[in-house]
């Protein structure tokens, strides 16, 4: 079956740089669209990054561009978001998505498998 697995997470301080990992297996993930999520406890998945399998297009939301870089290596089979310039805010569990399709959906119900999670804390 799908799985997949992030890692990387961990306690930095404000300013520092962190890249996390999703590992993918059990799909075809050449053929996956993956995304990066976020959520802090008591409020909803954040959208953060997308990229597509059809033509590497990639987009990344307002609240974070500039600093969040998304990219995947397809031998792999594995997709990146590295994160500069680390502010306390961005402190959450941090999420890998993938859905089947071309296109990048900014809705976490778009996506139909979900990793378990990687906690990223910034301290100030």
């Amino acid at each position: 079956q799908v799985q997949l697995l992030e890692s990387g997470g961990g306690l930095v301080q404000a300013g520092d740089s962190l890249r996390i990992s999703c590992a993918a297996s059990g799909m075809p993930f050449a053929k996956y669209t993956m995304a990066w999520f976020r959520q802090i406890p008591g409020k909803e998945r954040e959208f953060l990054a997308g990229i597509s399998w059809g033509d590497g297009s990639s987009y990344v939301s307002d609240s974070v561009k500039g600093r969040f870089t998304i990219s995947r290596d397809n031998p792999k089979n594995t997709v990146y978001l590295q994160m500069n310039s680390l502010k306390p805010e961005d402190t959450a569990i941090y999420y890998c998505a993938a859905r089947s399709t071309s296109l990048i959906y900014a809705r976490s119900s778009d996506y139909n498998y979900w990793g378990q999670g990687t906690q990223v804390t910034v301290s100030s």
